[in-house]
């Protein structure tokens, strides 16, 4: 049976991970990237690209903190830092603007155009795996605090919010053509939102936890 400490973990990492990762806009960028490749090939790369993705993210998941921990990083700074990082983010989000920490900037842009493959660059980073989705791994990896059930949760969601994009991106053209710009910027508008909320959390957590501010 879930408890209710993992299903909350579940759903707030699932909820930063769908934020910061943005499935719809990164298949909505896949679709224009890849508009003249073959259905095999785009195929092909949407399966690598996930694939590196995740890889990417468990890394963080699994060897952040320990970075951080030799780096002398403590985890109220992690909090706080982590948590200014998502809050600009979310705002970005709200206000439906692009962000280098969910989607590529203008220069990455037409690199990517003139690539055959956009597997690893730019689908499997920074479209998936980018600075906000690895910020969230070490920072809701270092929130469970070696709680093996919360860690697995957290793993989850990762791992759910990908094969949600890897189902959007084999099916990219068609959803773009049915939500259009008006829909993605509502769905990036509501988790934006949340990823806010989120954020400000973490901060607040975070200072609390360093001592800087009392109860």
């Amino acid at each position: 049976m879930i408890t209710p400490p993992v299903l909350e973990t579940a759903l707030v990492a699932f909820a930063t991970f769908f934020a910061t990762i943005g499935p719809v806009d990164v298949a909505a960028i896949f679709a224009a990237l890849t508009a003249s490749n073959p259905p095999a090939q785009r195929r092909r790369m949407a399966i690598k690209g996930c694939v590196i993705a995740a890889a990417i993210l468990s890394a963080f998941l699994i060897f952040g903190n320990g970075v951080l921990t030799y780096m002398g990083i403590t985890l109220p700074a992690l909090r706080t830092a982590g948590g200014i990082l998502l809050l600009l983010i979310g705002i970005k989000l709200v206000f439906a603007e692009p962000s280098g920490g969910t989607s590529t900037t203008a220069d990455e842009t037409r690199e990517a155009t003139q690539k055959d493959d956009v597997s690893v660059f730019p689908l499997a980073t920074p479209l998936i795996a980018g600075p906000g989705a690895m910020g969230a791994s070490v920072l809701l990896m270092s929130n469970t605090h070696g709680d093996l059930k919360l860690a697995a949760a957290v793993a989850g969601a990762m791992l759910s919010v990908i094969t949600i994009t890897f189902v959007l991106l084999l099916i990219a053209t068609q959803v773009q053509r049915i939500l259009g710009v008006t829909g993605l910027h509502v769905i990036s508008r509501v988790f934006g939102v949340l990823l806010t909320a989120l954020a400000v959390q973490f901060v607040f957590d975070g200072l609390k936890s360093s001592g800087l501010i009392s109860t």
